[in-house]
């Protein structure tokens, strides 16, 4: 481990503000991020960028097709984004953006239960894969190690999302 390290530490309170995605037709992910995922439009910069954020924040997602217009995704087994996580602030607000992907046919990969949170994984238009989450309130570090109700990672059907017990998640 480096000697550093400990006095290299980043601050607890940094937090990842935005993600800024290349993509290959700005007018389709504007109809996957705001009609389906329900983010709105803060600003737009012709047919080239758009910023779009949930609840007033100046933006959360940049869509851009400065250096992407009509390209394609990086094939399988090159750098780049893994996938950006969406965090919902309930199980239940979770299950509403399940409903909106399932109504609008979005294509599912998978969904899990990593015992701290609950997620469902997909890709948007341009192959970037996404991933919409919530974390359990429950969740708890003791001495560095997670400790959580159940077993991690554990694959759940995206069924599970619609059978809240009464006042779970709320």
């Amino acid at each position: 481990m480096n000697p550093n390290a400990q006095a290299n530490r980043i601050n607890a309170n940094v937090r990842i503000g935005h993600v800024h995605l290349k993509v290959a037709d700005l007018e389709r992910s504007l109809a996957f991020y705001r009609d389906v995922l329900g983010f709105e439009v803060t600003q737009r910069f012709g047919p080239q960028a758009a910023f779009l954020s949930a609840g007033g924040y100046h933006h959360h997602i940049g869509l851009n097709t400065w250096e992407s217009a009509g390209g394609n995704p990086p094939p399988p087994g090159t750098t780049g984004l893994y996938h950006v996580a969406i965090l919902y602030p309930t199980r239940a607000e979770l299950a509403v953006a399940l409903r909106g992907l399932l109504d609008a046919k979005v294509p599912l990969e998978g969904a899990a239960d990593h015992g701290v949170s609950e997620a469902i994984y997909l890709r948007d238009p341009d192959g970037n894969g996404v991933e919409l989450y919530w974390d359990r309130p429950e969740w708890r570090l003791v001495k560095g190690a997670v400790i959580a109700g159940v077993g991690f990672p554990v694959v759940v059907g995206v069924g599970d999302f619609f059978e809240l017990p009464p006042g779970f998640g709320q």
